[in-house]
């Protein structure tokens, strides 16, 4: 699993998941440029880890609901260096069941979980002209197995879902497209978190980091093959 030459724009990649995809990248000897909304401070701390462990981190702010910002990020980035491969992780997630969701949180929802990774996608597929190139979603087990709960993040991470299948077939063979359905990794960032959670899991408890990562490093660097597959990183969670 070896990124040796390669640069990799994560978005979202300051704290969190995004974080831990960041810190994979760049100990598999890849290049990685951080994308960041607001989170400056975690942003900085997490390029300061990867640069102590002998890595390469660029950092790039941008805020993913204004249209601009969100089409010259890939350009931002190529000037940094030319891209090998795009990972769509910023997202938001709020706790919002059909009765509390109004027509704002719907369009931020679909806004930063789908229409960035469109956009993005679009974007990168034209700055690598003839060139390989891999993008991976970071989906959620909930986008193929919709409930009531959290429903304009289930929504739009269902059609993520739909996106990396379509873009799989529409940027092929240059460009291979993948997701990655997450389950129990981190304790909700919204404070939703229970005793439930781990009891639902076939596996019967919370993901290691090293995991998401060691699947992250996989589809980056194994068989071109594989394309519009979504693993699920989950311990089983969208089987009950």
């Amino acid at each position: 699993m070896n990124l040796n030459g390669k640069t990799v724009l994560i978005t979202g990649g300051a704290h969190r998941v995004g974080k831990a995809l960041a810190l994979a990248v760049a100990q598999a000897g890849g290049k990685v440029i951080i994308h960041y909304g607001q989170s400056s401070s975690q942003a900085e701390q997490t390029q300061a880890e990867i640069r102590k462990l002998g890595g390469s981190a660029h950092l790039l702010p941008a805020d993913l609901n204004d249209p601009r910002q969100m089409q010259d990020l890939i350009p931002r980035a190529a000037q940094i260096a030319p891209l090998d491969a795009l990972v769509n992780n910023a997202a938001i997630f709020e706790d919002l069941e059909w009765a509390d969701t109004d027509l704002a949180s719907w369009n931020r929802h679909l806004m930063i979980n789908l229409t960035a990774p469109f956009i993005l996608s679009q974007s990168f597929a034209r700055a690598l002209g003839p060139k390989e190139g891999r993008i991976i979603n970071i989906l959620d087990w909930r986008a193929l197995r919709p409930g009531v709960d959290h429903l304009p993040y289930t929504i739009s991470k269902a059609g993520l879902a739909a996106l990396t299948q379509s873009l799989a077939q529409a940027l092929a063979p240059a460009i291979t497209v993948n997701g990655m359905a997450l389950g129990a990794i981190l304790p909700p960032s919204d404070g939703g978190v229970g005793d439930e959670i781990v009891q639902k899991t076939p596996a019967g408890r919370w993901a290691d980091l090293e995991e998401v990562q060691q699947t992250l490093l996989f589809l980056l660097t194994g068989p071109r093959y594989i394309t519009g597959e979504i693993i699920h990183v989950d311990g089983g969670r969208h089987l009950v």
